[in-house]
C-alpha cells in the first residue's frame, strides 16, 4: 500500500511541475514589459512568459539575440546573457 501513496504523490508532483507560472496580481503587462524593453532599444520579442517569480523572453538588441529576465514589477531588466543557440 504504501507503494501505491508513493506513485500517486510522485504523479501529482509531475502533473504541478508541467503547468506554466501565472503572472501576480501585481505584475505589469507583459505588453508593457515589451513597451519598456523596446524604448530601450529591444526588437524582434519571443514570447513573454511568466517563470520564477519573474517575465522571460528573448529579444534583439543591435543585431545580438539576448535571454532576458525582467523584474515583473519595475519592468527592469535583471539577468541578460546572450543566446548563442
Amino acid at each position: 500500500m504504501k507503494i501505491r501513496y508513493v506513485a500517486i504523490a510522485t504523479a501529482m508532483a509531475a502533473a504541478g511541475l508541467a503547468h506554466a507560472d501565472q503572472p501576480g496580481a501585481d505584475w505589469i503587462p507583459a505588453d508593457q514589459v515589451i513597451q519598456k524593453l523596446t524604448a530601450k532599444g529591444y526588437t524582434n520579442f519571443g514570447k513573454v512568459e511568466a517563470d520564477d517569480g519573474h517575465w522571460e523572453l528573448e529579444a534583439d538588441l543591435k543585431g545580438v539575440r539576448y535571454d532576458l529576465h525582467v523584474d515583473p514589477k519595475s519592468g527592469e531588466i535583471t539577468k541578460s546573457e546572450r543566446d548563442d543557440d
